[in-house]
């Protein structure tokens, strides 16, 4: 496996824990009877601010991860795998376990400036594999 699939599995994996962070206060907090209905209307409670970050967090995880999945897919694909492409493949998986932290606690201006990092090596690895 190059070290791109590596990191995406692992990124993967990482957003596994990251539904797992949210659905559990998130079920606690809104109740079994919201939780498990149709959601056709608004919760009668309010999520926590933190437990709505997390789901959040989770919902742009799942945003960069398309992006990140064809740059792994692709550089894997035509054997472009190099320490550079690898290097920017867990930048991008570093940069979404601080994330979530980031988000989770409210850190501005560095929950941007890591977002930020993620995407831009994800969007390095693109234009590496055009080269």
């Amino acid at each position: 496996m190059t070290p791109e699939l590596t990191a995406l599995t692992l990124a993967a994996l990482l957003q596994v824990v990251q539904y797992g962070l949210y659905a559990v206060p998130a079920n606690l907090e809104l109740g079994p009877g919201y939780t498990m209905s149709a959601r056709d209307r608004e919760p009668s409670r309010q999520m926590s601010d933190g437990t709505a970050r997390l789901g959040r967090a989770l919902n742009n995880h799942f945003e960069g991860l398309i992006l990140f999945a064809i740059a792994c897919t692709v550089i894997t694909i035509t054997a472009q795998s190099s320490a550079l492409t690898a290097a920017l493949a867990f930048t991008y998986l570093g940069a979404r376990v601080l994330y979530i932290p980031a988000y989770y606690l409210g850190l501005r201006p560095w929950r941007s400036l890591i977002w930020a990092i993620g995407f831009l090596a994800t969007t390095l690895m693109l234009l590496a594999a055009l080269v």
